[in-house]
């Protein structure tokens, strides 16, 4: 395919926001008004700051069946246990509200840790260029805007190695298709975003598109057929989950290993968090 010269980025060069409210399929409005009330009446304003939309809903790329809907709460404090809980009891009744999606994902987050120092390249970023505002003030004013650095890719994806053990226990562990399944689209979805964001800083630009991703990856790794041709299945696997276990073992033994270690000796580490 094309790559997009677009490139996802403002006229000054600064990355766009990708997604907003007007970009919301028609089919899917009822679903994002539905997700504002229930937040509402989940979490009271002593509770929460702020709320987000992510992925394809907002970006308008949503497809009927396939895509999820994936949430940012921004709260004042915690996250508690009962925020955990109030958090996955939304994501259980919006999933069985809507048949047009395939599951509900609500992260929580204090909205002083979105904004902090330590999280200004990933979860800042994260929220104001790839979230859109829902509810509430708009944490992203409070955050710079942002190029496609080294220091980016770095804060982004640098401990793509740490997920490397958590994927193999959850494939050891894994006794049905489902879990099979659920692991290979995490999996491959992240892995696809790295094999990006590798890249991105020579690239120039940004996307959340999983297929022009991997073809962006493609670019700067001629010399490695091998690994763009997985790197092509893990965007299609992101997009069409497997429980082939043969599928699984190219994704977190072949492919993870490798591209995590690419990514440390171009972009380093991750600064730790505590």
């Amino acid at each position: 395919m094309d790559v997009n010269d677009d490139r996802g980025l403002n006229p000054d060069g600064t990355i766009r926001r990708e997604g907003s409210l007007s970009r919301v399929p028609t089919a899917y409005a009822p679903v994002v008004e539905t997700a504002r009330a229930r937040i509402v009446e989940a979490f009271d304003s002593t509770r929460l700051h702020s709320a987000y939309l992510y992925g394809s809903i907002p970006r308008g790329t949503a497809v009927p069946g396939v895509s999820d809907l994936d949430l940012l709460l921004a709260l004042r404090t915690g996250p508690t246990a009962a925020d955990e809980a109030a958090a996955r009891a939304l994501e259980a009744g919006l999933d069985a509200s809507f048949g047009l999606i395939n599951g509900v994902g609500a992260l929580l987050a204090r909205a002083d840790t979105l904004t902090s120092e330590l999280e200004r390249n990933d979860l800042g970023f994260f929220l104001a260029c790839l979230c859109t505002p829902l509810l509430g003030e708009d944490l992203a004013a409070q955050l710079p805007s942002y190029r496609p650095t080294p220091l980016l890719a770095r804060e982004t994806n640098g401990d793509l190695y740490l997920a490397l053990p958590r994927w193999r226990r959850r494939a050891a562990e894994a006794t049905t298709d489902a879990e099979r399944r659920d692991l290979s689209r995490v999996a491959a979805r992240r892995i696809v975003r790295s094999g990006f964001t590798l890249v991105m800083p020579r690239w120039g630009g940004w996307t959340s598109d999983l297929a022009e991703s991997a073809e962006v990856f493609a670019r700067y790794y001629p010399g490695h057929p091998e690994r763009i041709g997985q790197m092509r299945a893990a965007a299609r696997t992101a997009r069409t989950p497997s429980a082939d276990p043969a599928v699984l073992a190219v994704l977190i033994d072949d492919l993870a290993p490798w591209l995590a270690a690419e990514y440390l000796a171009v972009h380093g580490v991750k600064a730790p968090r505590p």
